[in-house]
């Protein structure tokens, strides 16, 4: 018998929903965010792409139009690259992550998209997913509250700029300070916006500590109908780009909490790059995920 799935505080099952095509799609060679990251994590198919409209709730025209039309490799900047199987993988992964909101799930996609800014790509990261998935909840499922809980060891600055100032939207990023890509430091928290900042080698108990004494009553005084998941996985002790030192044990009882802050929750795939750790991070997170 195999294991047991993660479920949910209402005792449904976590669904971990992801696409193979994405361990194929938008090749980027050695690059941290590679194809290769995906071939472990094991999921049910799901065939969805986010429209142009679901998209263009929160990217410009102009930079969907581009991604569209790209036909010969490029770099957007020294850390992001795209080719001509980028769009569809992208469009893949925010179909994926609007899934996992209809599911309350967890969406194993790539490439990631908490860096991705309204107008430009930038740090591995094409489109925003989690802020595709925000919007998506708003307008389409009738959950004006959402609270987006990014703990990847990287400040999530577009999620952050896409949804500064609006009140309908709880923004909390927990990173590594200072760290790329430079932003979410000291002073820049205000009524709709919480950024932890975190020294490197920070462990379990500091985190976690400072989870549940900053975050979690932010967040419930902010009452979400929904909260979504950033789930960056390279705040891990054993992961390449980052300096803090999280253990496994600690990304199930981060789950396991941003679960509890809402009615619903619904989390996506971002960071982790140790290729031999992660499959086991996500088993772990999603576990977390289940209650």
């Amino acid at each position: 018998m195999g294991p047991r799935p993660a479920r949910r505080p209402d005792g449904a099952a976590v669904d971990r929903l992801t696409n193979p095509a994405l361990a194929r799609l938008h090749p980027t060679g050695e690059h941290p965010e590679r194809q290769a990251r995906l071939l472990e994590l094991a999921g049910e198919t799901v065939e969805r792409r986010a429209s142009d409209e679901q998209l263009g709730r929160v990217h410009t025209a102009e930079l969907l139009t581009f991604l569209r039309t790209i036909d010969t490799p490029l770099l957007f900047d020294t850390d992001t690259i795209a080719s001509e199987t980028s769009w569809e993988a992208a469009t893949l992964a925010a179909g994926i992550a609007l899934e996992a909101v209809d599911r309350g799930g967890f969406a194993l996609v790539r490439p990631p998209g908490h860096h991705a800014l309204a107008d430009r790509a930038m740090g591995f990261c094409l489109l925003n997913n989690i802020a595709v998935a925000a919007r998506y909840a708003q307008a389409e499922l009738g959950l004006p509250r959402v609270a987006i809980i990014d703990f990847d060891v990287h400040h999530g600055n577009g999620t952050e700029a896409i949804f500064r100032g609006d009140d309908s939207v709880f923004f909390v990023s927990l990173h590594q300070w200072p760290f790329y890509p430079g932003t979410g430091g000291p002073g820049t928290s205000d009524a709709t916006t919480l950024n932890v900042q975190l020294a490197a080698g920070t462990g379990d108990a500091e985190y976690l500590a400072t989870f549940a004494d900053r975050v979690v009553p932010a967040v419930e005084s902010f009452g979400p109908d929904l909260v979504l998941v950033s789930a960056g996985l390279d705040a891990h002790e054993a992961d390449p780009l980052g300096g803090l030192d999280l253990t496994d044990a600690a990304f199930s009882e981060l789950a396991g909490a941003c679960a509890r802050l809402a009615p619903r929750c619904a989390a996506v795939l971002e960071g982790g790059y140790n290729l031999s750790t992660l499959p086991r991070l996500v088993d772990v997170a999603h576990r977390g995920f289940g209650g």
